[in-house]
């Protein structure tokens, strides 16, 4: 766990902004590490990413202490609920279920799925009769999850792993047949090794990916809300995306 306290950067412009920052002084951020390049530790260790740079600037924005809290994906909205956390930032789709549950921020990116695998994988993903009997592997309680199991789940194998790392390492070692990803994700994990490339197009799902807060934490919502929009305004959001991103991923 790393502790940031970051220093005052801009004062918030309406006193009903001000009495939240002074009523949350300290917000602790969840994040599933590693899921590069969102969230993952560098060469000496530390904590970095899209979404770690970007809750940073967030917390700078409003002039609060931010505390970053690795979370197993499984536990998530888990651990929210039980207040081990304030919010989660970690590559969390909106969805209508989850929505039930939390609260969600206005959406600050979104990426498609993507489908990796060996390039002696000839089938075509979008035919049935094609990718019957075929290994998918999936992160567990994800979007991917959800699309595969749903358009797919009667004719594949979908095989759910806690990490990205750990489901590369299958399909490394020839225990999976294709993997179905966040698109960046599988750029960064598969693409970078040699012998596996893009199997399929992409594909758009959900409504993007916001913060997660409890539902009676409307104030904290708002706050969050203002943050992300002046940074997308002031050119920040884009300075932190293009240290990642060859392409635009914003909403």
């Amino acid at each position: 766990m790393k502790t940031l306290i970051i220093a005052a950067g801009c004062a918030l412009a309406m006193l009903a902004g001000t009495a939240q920052a002074r009523e949350w002084t300290e917000i602790r951020i969840a994040f599933d590490v590693p899921y590069e390049p969102f969230e993952y530790r560098d060469e000496d260790g530390n904590l970095t990413g899209f979404e770690v740079e970007l809750a940073e600037a967030m917390c700078q924005q409003l002039e609060v202490t931010c505390e970053l809290v690795i979370q197993d994906w499984d536990g998530m909205i888990p651990g929210l609920l039980a207040r081990r956390f304030d919010a989660i930032m970690s590559s969390m789709s909106i969805t209508p279920d989850r929505a039930e549950r939390v609260l969600f921020s206005e959406p600050y990116y979104n990426t498609p799925g993507g489908w990796f695998g060996p390039e002696s994988f000839t089938a075509d993903v979008t035919d049935k009769s094609a990718m019957e009997g075929k290994i998918v592997g999936v992160q567990r309680g994800t979007t991917m999850d959800s699309y595969v199991t749903e358009e797919l789940g009667r004719i594949v194998t979908v095989k759910r792993y806690t990490t990205a790392d750990d489901m590369v390492l299958d399909l490394e070692g020839q225990r999976l047949d294709v993997v179905f990803v966040d698109y960046p994700v599988g750029e960064q994990t598969v693409l970078t090794k040699p012998g596996f490339r893009e199997v399929g197009e992409p594909v758009k799902l959900g409504e993007g990916v916001g913060v997660a807060m409890r539902k009676r934490d409307t104030a904290l919502a708002d706050m969050v809300n203002g943050a992300l929009r002046t940074l997308k305004e002031d050119g920040t959001y884009d300075t932190i995306m293009k240290k990642y991103f060859e392409y635009d991923i914003k909403m």
